[in-house]
């Protein structure tokens, strides 16, 4: 594989010159030259004393790629295919220029999906840290992400809104590189992924590689027997979900689909796009939000085929309607359920074949304990949580997660965040993620945000092409499904709709309901809610 951001096409050594890519500007698309640069001061003694910063499991990359003929294609873009071999020499390449370089905690921003995961798995075996960088993230996010962990490099192209100069970095043997001084993280952090958040300021969760490994193994379990050769990445590789799906489908031998697609896009040509990369990939495996679950019902009823090839389609991020869990049971789509979150190295529970139960989210991971506190929080035992960089935690205690559920049989049932959990101005509790899920099971209903704290009735802003009178349908046809107390009965229409690029919906399709609220504030002010109803 040849790489494009900073990395030798030779093999080096600690006491070699090194022949490396450099920057002839900082705009993303600059150029590469290839000029020779001498390592200085960099003894071999210094540069084994630097080698690893985190304490990983033994020949990790082994793990994650074993058992695999080298042959075998592993990542298959539109215009070339990788083999298992060139992956391991692309990955063994940039680990020992990590090495060299001196790096420790390394941002990683890479646009090509190949040149991402390659990194990555060289960050992972080189020992150090990685902090991926969500492609939808501010610039004044980035460089809070930058601070807060103290990061030393930086890979993947520069954003222009965004000066690493003023930032101290500059062109190094890997990437862009700096002095800093080194942040204090829980013992073990191998990576650490940001959150979205609700406010501006994402928070950084500190995970170990053992964590990340053994979620990634459990996925690869429960596909065992689905013969998944395939898998088709469809979100961001920065979500900790499909940066562990893919994981999986290389510990398991299968290839890694990557298509140019933007399959959260509200743009009708960019969901053509993704409807036509589905059929043609004919993939075996894929893991959706349930926004994107909702788009390919969607499509369904318009004539839309789902491959026969898909076996196994994990679903997660969020609660599913019960209308679509029925669209998918009559279908007869191989769709599962699951549930996490970062804290607990992405997923917790999902259901499988030969253990799914339609409506809940599955059992628990074997590794992991799933138990509830007194008011009814779900609590995560053995998930090994290392907590925030600011907020560490006992990875022998259990995890609150903040989220409602109940358990029935081990299998869990998710009612909704604690945090959204809104009162009515009749003292009844509302989780809003259960009525919204109601309200986009509908056709007619792409988007809904309900809200109703301390209001004598529930409204919603709603995303719809369609009519005013097909929308208000749906919704009937809604609450028909809901109890007095959480049914909607005001609405209006979204100005745009929710989607990262406005920062209100995050990578994995979830709403950022602060941004929401505030954006719609006026609306739901008692006084005017009063007027509406009279």
């Amino acid at each position: 594989m040849v790489p494009r951001s900073g990395v030798a096409t030779m093999p080096l050594s600690p006491r070699s010159w090194v022949a490396i890519f450099r920057r002839d500007t900082v705009n993303s698309s600059c150029r590469m030259s290839l000029r020779e640069f001498p390592i200085r001061r960099c003894t071999y003694r210094s540069w084994w004393r630097r080698r690893r910063i985190v304490t990983v499991p033994e020949n990790v990359l082994h793990r994650i790629l074993r058992g695999t003929s080298p042959d075998t294609v592993a990542i298959e873009t539109e215009n070339r295919a990788y083999t298992y071999h060139d992956l391991q020499k692309g990955v063994a390449l940039r680990c020992e220029q990590l090495t060299i370089s001196g790096a420790r905690v390394v941002a990683l921003f890479e646009s090509n999906p190949v040149e991402w995961l390659t990194w990555d798995l060289a960050i992972l075996q080189a020992g150090l840290i990685c902090v991926p960088i969500p492609p939808f993230f501010t610039p004044r996010q980035v460089q809070h992400v930058l601070n807060q962990t103290g990061a030393d490099t930086w890979i993947g192209p520069v954003l222009e809104s965004l000066s690493l100069k003023a930032l101290n970095f500059a062109a190094g043997l890997c990437g862009w590189q700096r002095r800093v001084i080194p942040v204090v993280m829980p013992p073990g952090t191998a990576k650490v992924t940001f959150t979205s958040g609700t406010t501006g300021a994402p928070k950084g969760v500190c995970l170990s590689a053992a964590a990340m490994l053994q979620v990634a193994a459990a996925l690869r379990d429960a596909m065992a027997g689905q013969r998944i050769g395939r898998h088709l990445m469809l979100l961001p590789l920065a979500v900790l979900l499909e940066n562990l799906g893919v994981w999986a489908a290389f510990m398991s031998g299968a290839a890694v689909c990557v298509r140019d697609i933007k399959p959260l896009s509200v743009d009708a040509e960019e969901q053509q796009n993704l409807l036509a990369s589905i059929a043609r990939t004919r993939a075996n495996s894929m893991i959706l939000v349930p926004q994107l679950l909702a788009g390919l019902l969607k499509a369904a009823n318009r004539g839309f085929v789902l491959p026969d090839s898909f076996r196994f389609i994990a679903v997660g991020g969020g609660r599913v309607a019960q209308g679509l869990l029925d669209q998918v049971s009559k279908l007869q789509w191989p769709v599962y359920e699951g549930y996490g979150l970062s804290e607990c190295a992405s997923v917790v529970c999902l259901n499988r074949p030969g253990a799914h139960r339609p409506g809940t989210v599955g059992k628990a991971l074997p590794h992991l304990q799933v138990m509830l506190a007194d008011d009814g929080e779900i609590m995560v035992l053995g998930a090994a949580v290392l907590g925030y960089l600011d907020n560490p935690h006992d990875p022998d205690q259990p995890w609150p997660t903040g989220d409602i559920g109940t358990i029935t049989d081990g299998y869990l049932t998710i009612s909704g965040r604690k945090k959204h959990q809104f009162i009515t101005a009749f003292g009844r509790n509302v989780n809003p993620e259960w009525v919204e899920a109601e309200l986009c099971s509908q056709p007619e209903i792409n988007q809904a945000f309900v809200y109703g704290e301390a209001l004598p009735i529930n409204v919603a802003v709603i995303v719809s092409s369609g009519s005013d009178q097909a929308v208000q349908s749906a919704i009937d046809l809604a609450n028909t499904r809901l109890p007095d107390y959480a049914q909607v009965s005001i609405w209006i229409r979204a100005r745009a709709p929710f989607s990262t690029q406005n920062r209100q919906l995050t990578a994995n399709g979830r709403l950022r309901r602060e941004q929401i609220l505030d954006c719609y504030q006026s609306f739901f002010q008692p006084s005017k809610l009063s007027l509406e109803c009279t």
